[in-house]
């Protein structure tokens, strides 16, 4: 059953009008990650943090990359700007979700990005606890430092936070939890949703009913009635031990908000199942990702075989579509994890595998890349996860594991 801290109600007939689909974007865990020293993690960190106050250009760092094709939504843009380090004062590193604050409420403010952290200062994945919320001048504050122990519902395993990131109509913040105990795949359990007030006070918990292993967030509104899509990555994978399962899952939460009490969660369907997924020792876990919304159809990045995937009927279907229809596959795809949808509706994720942004049509023609990260080795793989639109379409912000900050593509 669903379990949460607060009242359920009932699937009833609730009388609600038909849903306006709203393109949401979605941010990304890595599952092929890079493994970054903590201590070369916290001295880029530390270096970021004393430029914060002037924001850095750093080009030179990511080469233009390939202009995209007339119409394309990225490929008008051609800087890379630094806005601010993503590190809190307890040292919490390996920034995921990222979600633009469309309107000010409680500790929230208008333009600002909020940042959910995967691991703590000793670099171990599935233990992060802060939510950080970043000025487009490169301010930072913590909205959120979230006590495992003290939560008002459960959450199998604690707190590890995730991708999954979203604010609801008031302000309401929901972040996905997939916790471990030592940052492996072996100690990692179910997690949960956790969902806090304006203020970043812990309200309330969903758990059970599917939720297991909650990777990455999109959602749609209207009025009072939410409906959020959550890609969920440990259905078997821990018990495999590394092999690829096919068991990865798509639910939709049907949630309606209004004044001072929490979300009310309705209902729990399953609309997409037999994704692949498997456990990794760098990335902890390969599955489903990122996910949009776009005129009724949820699009998801397919990590493990680097392909994008499409359900139609999203916010009404009863059943899961399996994996739905595969929309593009391989190309400049290359384990694609953080998506949102660009103004134009096209697809835009950022690759885990060589930090790369790519644009794909709803088609599957994929229509733009831009480079974003090209560190390490091999170069941008492990550095990008959660991207989102920046105000009046203006660019893309995106969070750059590599270096622990929110950057603009603009």
């Amino acid at each position: 059953m669903v379990r949460v801290s607060g009242p359920v109600w009932h699937a009833t007939s609730c009388g609600f009008g038909p849903l306006t689909s709203r393109a949401s974007r979605t941010h990304q865990p890595w599952n092929g990650e890079r493994t970054v020293g903590i201590t070369h993690r916290l001295a880029l960190a530390s270096s970021a943090l004393a430029g914060a106050a002037a924001t850095a250009v750093f080009a030179a760092a990511a080469p233009a990359a390939q202009a995209g094709t007339q119409g394309s939504f990225i490929g008008k843009f051609h800087t890379l700007t630094t806005i601010g380090s993503t590190v809190p004062a307890n040292g919490d590193v390996n920034p995921y979700g990222t979600a633009l604050v469309g309107t000010s409420e409680g500790s929230l403010v208008k333009g600002n990005v909020l940042i959910s952290n995967f691991n703590n200062v000793k670099n171990l994945q599935g233990t992060g606890t802060t939510i950080v919320q970043v000025s487009p001048q490169g301010k930072l504050s913590v909205f959120a430092k979230i006590n495992a122990a003290a939560l008002p519902g459960k959450c199998p395993g604690g707190v590890g936070l995730t991708t999954a990131l979203e604010i609801l109509p008031g302000g309401w913040v929901v972040v996905g939890s997939l916790p471990t105990k030592d940052g492996t795949a072996a100690t990692a359990k179910a997690g949960c949703l956790i969902v806090l007030d304006n203020q970043g006070h812990v309200r309330e918990t969903f758990s059970g009913h599917g939720i297991n292993g909650p990777w990455d967030m999109a959602m749609t509104t209207q009025g009072p009635r939410t409906e959020l899509f959550l890609a969920n990555v440990l259905n078997g994978t821990v018990a495999a031990g590394g092999k690829v399962v096919h068991e990865g899952t798509i639910l939709r939460l049907t949630l309606t908000t209004g004044g001072s009490m929490p979300p009310q969660l309705v209902n729990i369907t399953k609309i997409g199942s037999g994704f692949p997924e498997r456990t990794d020792p760098a990335a902890l876990v390969v599955g489903p990702t990122g996910l949009g919304l776009s005129d009724g159809t949820l699009f998801v990045a397919n990590t493990a075989v680097s392909r994008i995937n499409a359900i139609p009927g999203a916010a009404f279907r009863a059943t899961s579509a399996g994996t739905g229809r595969v929309v593009t596959s391989g190309g400049a795809l290359n384990a694609p994890l953080g998506m949102t949808i660009a103004p134009n509706g096209d697809v835009l994720t950022v690759n885990g595998g060589n930090g790369l942004i790519v644009e794909t049509t709803p088609s599957g023609a994929q229509v733009a890349t831009k480079v974003l990260d090209s560190s390490g080795s091999p170069p941008g793989a492990g550095a990008l996860f959660g991207l989102t639109l920046a105000p009046q379409n203006a660019g893309v912000y995106y969070v750059d594991d590599a270096v622990n900050t929110l950057r603009l593509l603009h």
